[in-house]
């Protein structure tokens, strides 16, 4: 298999194609797990996936408790979903915990603060109706004498949660707020260790594959041993791809490859699924859409898996803007139906303005 088909397999493994699924559940199910540290960047991952979506449905439908964001994998936010929670934190969250104690010390806090904030945030959130806003949760850490001065109180808000306390509902006006997972997550799924990697290789896989098993160990933070154990257990199809060994789904090599256009949010798992980008974009176009190696993906333009563009909107009262910066040549009228979906997304007229390059 030449490189050129095995990125279009790739759009059709990430959904932006025929293939993808009917509502917000399935989707999050189907990836296993969304970057999602940027609200309004998933909220866009999911609505480019269910075309004719609007915003508040999108919202609405993270409100029914089956999906959740907390940080499952390598520390960061990710939607999942919710009855996957508890074994994912344990199998591959657990990993984030093990320099806490170094955390610690820089943060001035020790084991028993942590354990006496897991106590706190619980009854507090419990009290408070079994959901509380990201401020609360500060007074209630503050109330019971811990100081949330600086990092500690973000640190604090994640620690409780990486032990499977609490997790991250969705946002009360623009503020975050926390549930007990417990409440949140009416059902709960607990595979064996065996099953639970089984688990994270066939969802990987079938939403980012054909790829290869160092981008599965990069995407969960998982050793490379567990990953080949995962891989091996998955029911995956081996394919070479120019040389390169990468694996993939049955299913998505029987849909086959897809083609066209897409406008994509910073942080979608397009770009975030994948330690080695080179299928997607050059060294220079990286360089941009990741400006100084900060960590902060810019939205991308995208036609037939290769990186175009990044955009970025301004949400007006009559319009939405979107600015576009070409990585490369290419004709705006082309691109302007992909961007045509999110201004309906987000209920507001389109206007297109391009940025060339400095």
């Amino acid at each position: 298999m030449d490189t050129k088909t095995a990125l279009s397999l790739r759009m059709t493994s990430l959904l932006l194609g025929a293939q993808s699924r009917p509502d917000v559940a399935g989707i999050v199910e189907w990836f296993g797990a969304m970057q999602a540290q940027d609200l309004n960047s998933v909220l866009w991952s999911l609505g480019v996936r269910l075309p004719g979506s609007a915003l508040p449905e999108v919202v609405a439908a993270t409100e029914q408790g089956d999906v959740v964001r907390t940080w499952p994998m390598r520390g960061t936010v990710h939607l999942i979903p919710s009855a996957d929670a508890h074994w994912m934190l344990e199998l591959a969250g657990v990993r984030s915990l093990g320099g806490v104690a170094k955390r610690w010390e820089f943060l001035g806090l020790d084991e028993k603060t942590a354990h006496q904030a897991m106590d706190v945030l619980a009854a507090a959130v419990a009290a408070g109706g079994g959901r509380l806003t990201r401020s609360e949760c500060m007074t209630a850490l503050t109330e019971a004498g811990i100081s949330v001065d600086g990092q500690r109180g973000y640190h604090l808000l994640w620690y409780v949660s990486q032990r499977g306390v609490t997790a991250i509902a969705p946002n009360r006006g623009s503020e975050q707020t926390f549930v007990l997972l417990d409440e949140w997550a009416a059902e709960r799924n607990s595979p064996s260790r065996e099953e639970g990697l089984a688990i994270f290789a066939k969802r990987y896989f079938r939403s980012h594959g054909p790829t290869t098993v160092k981008d599965f160990a990069g995407w969960t933070g998982l050793t490379i041993t567990d990953c080949r154990k995962g891989v091996a257990a998955a029911g995956l199809t081996a394919v070479d791809v120019d040389g390169v060994e990468m694996w993939a789904d049955p299913e998505v090599l029987d849909a086959g490859p897809v083609t066209g256009w897409w406008a994509l949010p910073g942080f979608d798992e397009y770009m975030l699924g994948y330690k080695d980008r080179s299928m997607m974009a050059t060294k220079e176009q990286i360089a941009k859409i990741i400006p100084g190696g900060n960590g902060i993906f810019q939205s991308t333009l995208v036609r037939d898996g290769r990186v175009m563009a990044t955009w970025k909107r301004t949400l007006g009262k009559k319009s939405v803007t979107v600015t576009v910066q070409p990585l490369t040549d290419f004709d705006l009228d082309d691109a302007r139906p992909a961007l045509e979906p999110f201004a309906a997304f987000v209920g507001l007229p389109l206007t297109v303005k391009v940025v060339q390059p400095g």
